[in-house]
């Protein structure tokens, strides 16, 4: 489910689960894994995150959804919203590698770094929910304010559009994009410039800059 790297001052984290990279309680519990590696290895500054070729995440599991439990299913999201609001404060710069296609809560993963690059390619990132008869819940509902511009909002989160890599950086879901083969070595040079000025002051910024957001989030989960 998940490597661990490091180059330089930077740890990558790899998530492959040899599927779709869906957010099931297992794949929270290594991403979590995977930040607690990178706060504890000595010299690491800042953290990479990548998905599998093709599939970045598919978002939550939908078997378990529709066929699990009501226990299962929110252990599942209350996994997953943990895991993004720690990503969402991490006190590292955390840049994220989108491999393919982010979909659901996969796509709320990408609103969580602080700088996403995205592989160019016929791949779909979004928010998904309402077009499939689900409701966002409040923890992706305030991701997306606090990343989104305004006036993507309706368009991504109520009307569910989805978008090709490039009108992703338009979204608010990327901030770059690239032809895939330069994918990993862009988001290592990103990633490597951003642990250079790394430190208490880039963590404390983070937190205050998303303070409130990340409160929001963090209430919301005891909810589910």
């Amino acid at each position: 489910m998940l490597t661990i790297e490091t180059h330089g001052r930077v740890a990558v984290l790899n998530v492959d689960d040899g599927k779709a990279n869906v957010v099931s309680e297992a794949f929270s519990k290594a991403l979590n894994e995977g930040l607690d590696a990178a706060e504890r290895i000595a010299d690491t500054d800042a953290v990479l995150i990548a998905g599998r070729p093709g599939r970045f995440s598919a978002g939550f599991d939908l078997s378990v959804i529709r066929d699990g439990t009501p226990e299962q299913a929110a252990a599942m999201r209350r996994a997953g919203a943990r895991i993004m609001h720690r990503l969402f404060v991490h006190p590292q710069p955390v840049v994220i590698a989108c491999t393919g296609h982010a979909l659901a809560a996969g796509a709320l993963i990408l609103l969580t770094g602080d700088t996403r690059i995205g592989a160019r390619g016929d791949f779909k990132i979004g928010l998904n929910e309402t077009s499939i008869g689900l409701a966002l819940p409040t923890f992706g509902l305030e991701l997306a304010k606090a990343r989104m511009p305004a006036t993507q909002l309706t368009a991504n989160v109520i009307q569910a559009r989805l978008h090709d890599p490039d009108s992703a950086v338009t979204a608010g879901y990327l901030d770059e994009v690239v032809e895939s083969d330069q994918l990993m070595a862009t988001a290592l040079a990103r990633a490597t410039a951003l642990a250079e000025i790394s430190g208490d002051a880039y963590g404390t910024v983070k937190r205050r800059l998303r303070g409130e957001s990340a409160k929001i989030i963090a209430e919301s989960i005891d909810a589910i």
